[in-house]
């Protein structure tokens, strides 16, 4: 179905062409002066100067032009030249009529070419607990997979686990002074190695803050924590056996807390999956002349002419021939385009990383990784800060679990709930969890992902403003609206939406008409706060629509069937709206 703005602008490019004038100044854009109209063109203002004229002459053409247009109630010239627009009731109501009858999209077409994309995010490391810092990445790359999928596309989410780096030469290390005697640190132990790890997710969680600090104080037991990363990616054998029982392990308590954010993926890989394609694709970069040896390390370029700033040599091996990020990244991809061969990928990471991702890229690009086409895609989040403007952090100051902020959030909601309702506290803690959710989701994604962010819980849980509770309570007012009036009454099979006959009516209607230009745009900049806004947007037209009509003691039946129509929709859009973002709304509250 074709977005709104694109049939006025249409309507408008055709009155141009007619009256003389070329196309391109038919474009019509989203009035900034909706005190004065709703739609508006500056064509004639450009075209001016092509036919040497005055904008207004022009403008007063077109205008006259759309007289008898079925689209507009108002096409008025304004001097200097600008062409003010009002749309017409009758053809809105018409247009949202057939948004309504596209049960579940709206108005909102496929995609007719569909790509496979992948979007990297999550990026925990195995053996940690998930903490305030995976926050952003989770919530904004499950929106930004949520979104294509919308749009029609294959999308395919990979969590990417950190479970190759040094951390697990630390573990190794800490688990091999504890229990020296386990069968996975006897090189010439050749029988199968248990099936039961040697350790569980508690356990698992002190070994790793135990190991870091030992190495920070200790050079020795830092220098035997490489030799063991070192190893185990050289392929030791009972070091894999380790890393898979620490995988193991890890997964099934991320996959439970990741479930709490209402987060999946569909692939759960980690680092170590790369690990297979390394060798091949180091010699394949030596031989085609690309990677050379730099102080020790093996290098690739990847400076560009045009660069305004320095930009290093990307790092393919250390002096020692242990692998990096950026090796890693690089042979993730190899399998990622045999596998999959995606059009694009996605990464998700805090913007500090932006240089890792410009190496890796262009290092992919230049030694053929990837197809020419691939598009590699980088979207960098900022910082989320405690209302003190520093990252957020617990009381006495260190990084908090994810999960205790959860159950923080999900506590303030259910006192809240409670001081204004009586409850089951089954019941009321159940919904507590849905809105809990909400106030966190929203909170975070109504900010451009680019973009620090202060996380301020009093705010984020408020029932009033622009909050993810404010969202849900609008819907539960929709719902409540809708329930009473089928409990009295069968939605006649001739109703439609007529007219707006008030200016808070029209004001929904033309929000409503917007939701297909706002996912497709959401869609194409990977902007979920896009949503967000117009959601706000669309709950404020529709609580402002309420208070001032009166649906349910509304006389005339067949006005009043409209307004549950236009309920239905208003209904039904935010609801798609909260589940691209990846959340939901309880029947009350």
């Amino acid at each position: 179905m074709k977005k709104l703005i694109d049939l006025i602008s249409e309507e408008v490019t055709e009155a141009f062409v007619r009256e003389g004038y070329d196309a391109k100044y038919g474009r019509v854009t989203l009035s900034n002066r909706p005190d004065l109209c709703e739609y508006q063109c500056n064509g004639a203002m450009a075209a001016a100067k092509e036919y040497h004229c005055a904008p207004f002459q022009i403008s007063e053409k077109v205008a006259a032009a759309l007289g008898d247009s079925r689209l507009f109630s108002m096409a008025e010239s304004v001097k200097p030249g600008f062409l003010n627009l009002k749309l017409s009731e009758e053809y809105l109501a018409a247009y949202l009529e057939q948004m309504a009858a596209d049960q579940g999209r709206f108005g909102c077409s496929r995609a007719e070419k569909p790509k496979t994309i992948m979007v990297d995010y999550g990026g925990a490391n195995v053996a940690k607990p998930l903490h305030v810092g995976h926050l952003r990445s989770a919530i904004i790359g499950e929106s930004v997979k949520r979104i294509g999928k919308f749009m029609g596309h294959h999308m395919i989410g990979d969590v990417h686990l950190g479970d190759w780096g040094l951390q697990m030469g630390l573990i190794i290390v800490e688990l091999k002074e504890r229990q020296p005697m386990l069968a996975y640190f006897d090189e010439g132990y050749q029988g199968e190695y248990p099936k039961e790890p040697p350790f569980t997710i508690a356990q698992l969680e002190e070994i790793y803050p135990t190991a870091s600090g030992k190495s920070k104080e200790d050079p020795v037991f830092k220098e035997a924590a490489m030799e063991a990363t070192l190893q185990l990616q050289q392929g030791r054998r009972g070091y894999r056996a380790l890393l898979k029982h620490i995988l193991d392990v890890s997964v099934e308590d991320l996959k439970k807390n990741y479930a709490n954010l209402n987060v999946s993926f569909e692939l759960w890989k980690g680092e170590s999956d790369s690990q297979p394609y390394i060798a091949d694709m180091v010699e394949q970069m030596k031989a085609r002349g690309h990677a050379y040896v730099s102080e020790g390390a093996l290098v690739v370029d990847v400076k560009e002419e045009t660069d305004t700033k320095e930009i290093p040599p990307c790092m393919i091996l250390k002096s020692d021939g242990a692998a990096l990020y950026d090796t890693t990244d690089l042979a993730t991809l190899i399998w990622r385009m045999q596998d999959y061969d995606p059009d694009e990928i996605i990464y998700l990471a805090d913007k500090r990383q932006e240089l890792h991702f410009i190496q890796v890229f262009r290092c992919a690009r230049k030694t053929g990784l990837v197809k020419p086409d691939t598009e590699l895609k980088f979207l960098g989040f900022g910082t989320m800060n405690g209302r003190d403007g520093k990252p957020f952090k617990t009381r006495d100051g260190g990084v908090m679990r994810l999960q205790y902020l959860v159950e923080e959030i999900n506590e303030e909601m259910y006192k809240k709930i409670a001081e204004n309702h009586v409850v089951e506290e089954s019941e009321g803690r159940e919904t507590a969890r849905t809105v809990a959710l909400a106030a966190i989701k929203y909170g975070d994604l109504s900010n451009q992902a680019s973009k620090d962010y202060v996380f301020d819980i009093e705010r984020f849980t408020s029932f009033e403003g622009n909050t993810g509770p404010y969202i849900l309570y609008t819907i539960v007012r929709m719902k409540s609206i809708l329930s009473k009036y089928f409990e009295q009454h069968a939605l006649p099979a001739d109703a439609r939406l007529l007219p707006a006959a008030t200016e808070s009516e029209k004001s929904l209607m033309l929000e409503l008409s917007r939701f297909n230009g706002v996912m497709e745009s959401a869609y194409e900049e990977s902007a979920p706060h896009k949503i967000c806004a117009y959601m706000y947007d669309l709950a404020n037209d529709f609580n402002h629509f309420y208070h001032e009509t009166k649906i349910m003691a509304q006389e005339d039946a067949a006005v009043q069937a409209g307004y549950i129509r236009m309920l239905m929709l208003c209904k039904g859009i935010l609801e798609v709206c909260i589940d691209v973002l990846g959340f939901s709304a309880p029947d009350k509250m």
